[in-house]
């Protein structure tokens, strides 16, 4: 299984990155296959067919599973990380890919952001979410025990269903 993590927080080697690289070793027992930081392929995402960008889009489009990360920023995700997620020229761009939305924030007012609006570009962009999206206070990602609820009620779920869909070919 090919596991990959996309960070899209403006601040390089974030808390968010951080904490998305330690939901994906946490949940597979092992470190991702690649880590994606969306702040390191700069201007390219601003148009079309730069070359690094155009690796990174392949490099998800090819995982069976990905963690899409962002800190929670004007109660939403990102505006870096939808200029990536507007990377996938197609509406399917994601299909076969399981994916795991999460995103950090300073407070609990925002804990339903994941699903309310991350999970739905990725699923439009064709990725399999079957787990809840995952909401992380800021201040306690780095916790022993910061994932553990959540990968104790929809590891597994997630897990079978990224192996299914890499032994299927999706």
């Amino acid at each position: 299984m090919i596991v990959t993590v996309v960070a899209g927080n403006p601040k390089p080697a974030s808390r968010t990155l951080h904490a998305a690289t330690r939901l994906a070793t946490e949940l597979t027992g092992q470190q991702p296959d690649h880590v994606i930081d969306v702040v390191d392929l700069g201007p390219g995402l601003l148009g079309w067919g730069d070359p690094a960008v155009v690796e990174a889009v392949s490099t998800v489009a090819s995982s069976d599973l990905v963690v899409i990360a962002s800190p929670t920023f004007k109660a939403t995700y990102t505006g870096l990380l939808k200029l990536f997620l507007d990377q996938f020229s197609t509406a399917d761009g994601l299909r076969g890919v399981t994916a795991i939305p999460l995103m950090l924030g300073a407070g609990p007012a925002h804990f339903m952001a994941p699903d309310l609006l991350l999970k739905p570009v990725l699923v439009e962009l064709g990725a399999i979410t079957p787990a809840a999206g995952l909401y992380v206070m800021d201040k306690s990602y780095d916790q022993p025990d910061a994932f553990a609820t959540w990968i104790e009620r929809w590891g597994q779920v997630v897990l079978r269903a990224a192996t299914t869909l890499a032994t299927e070919g999706r």
